[in-house]
């Protein structure tokens, strides 16, 4: 997965920036802006400032963070890349509540999710997925080499340290955290990218953190990087069955969006599974189903090219072919 994180990085950096620039990342941790977007009282995205513009366009943007907040305590939705960004999100949390931040979750091992924990006081309670924690623990070292290879050096990588849960969710298991007249549920609804995918649901408000599992709004599509197409759909189409039809879904990296919006990923994904494995009943080889797979519906992503013909059309066809 890292090879194709580091090459995805490569093609973002040449796509969105000028010749010159093109060693460059797609997002500068030095120079983000997050803006605080409140969608019900007491829930907040932390979205890019950029966001309402790039957005609908397909440009990539950086890591969307949440606030929650109740009448005893309040939670944070992932801790960002570094301490600028971790930083951003706390004052806010000060900003809102006048005190620091109950519990902090991380949506998955990502260190633009989670690399942040490190800057959160002794006091905040970690949440993550048991994978998550494993992760961590084990590829800290290599993770944090890949992620300044990805988003350069100086961006405050170099400082991080890990910090991992204080508290576990398991495989398929489900979190109630009590903030005071709101309950918040932290859900494993099944491999989604990472196999360590956690999602943030705020029942009262009807809204519901993704992390990479949604990436983005349309045009925006699934990074199969792990492979796992009908698994991925399936959680998908699960999240979908559960979220009332008035939700609002906050992304990954990108501004909140109705849960009708769910259906162009879910839609994708069907087309990619049903597209591919006609492909391979035909007899076509990887090369061919890339070429043949073309899913012209599904465009208008700046990395379409990339993502769907290097990494998901390749993931769902090793899957089929089995």
């Amino acid at each position: 997965m890292k090879s194709k994180l580091a090459a995805a990085f490569t093609a973002l950096a040449c796509l969105a920036c000028p010749a010159a620039w093109a060693n460059e990342p797609v997002w500068d941790a030095n120079k983000v802006v997050l803006k605080s977007e409140k969608l019900r009282d007491g829930v907040y995205a932390m979205v890019p400032a950029n966001a309402d513009q790039l957005s609908p366009k397909g440009v990539p943007l950086a890591t969307t963070s949440g606030i929650i907040i109740g009448s005893r305590g309040s939670l944070v939705v992932d801790t960002m890349l570094n301490k600028r960004l971790a930083d951003m999100v706390l004052n806010e949390v000060r900003r809102l509540t006048k005190g620091s931040p109950t519990y902090a979750m991380n949506t998955s091992y990502h260190g633009d999710h989670s690399y942040g924990n490190m800057y959160f006081p002794k006091s905040t309670v970690i949440i993550q997925h048991e994978e998550t924690k494993k992760y961590i623990s084990t590829n800290f070292e290599a993770d944090t080499k890949f992620m300044m290879g990805a988003f350069g050096k100086g961006r405050g990588i170099e400082q991080i340290k890990p910090r991992t849960g204080d508290v576990l969710i398991p495989k398929g298991g489900m979190l109630q955290v009590d903030l005071g007249g709101r309950v918040v549920e932290i859900r494993d609804f099944g491999f989604a990218q990472t196999g360590g995918d956690l999602w943030v649901w705020v029942p009262d408000a009807k809204v519901i953190f993704a992390g990479n599992p949604v990436v983005t709004e349309k045009p925006g599509i699934p990074w199969l990087l792990d492979g796992r197409v009908q698994e991925t759909l399936d959680s998908l189409s699960r999240v979908r069955d559960f979220l009332p039809a008035d939700a609002i879904i906050v992304p990954g990296h990108g501004r909140p969006m109705p849960k009708a919006g769910l259906d162009w990923h879910i839609g994708y994904l069907t087309a990619l599974r049903d597209e591919t494995k006609a492909a391979v009943a035909k007899g076509a080889t990887v090369e061919q189903a890339v070429s043949q797979v073309t899913l012209p519906n599904y465009q208008g992503y700046a990395i379409f090219d990339w993502i769907h013909k290097q990494v998901n059309v390749p993931a769902a066809y090793k899957e089929l072919k089995k």
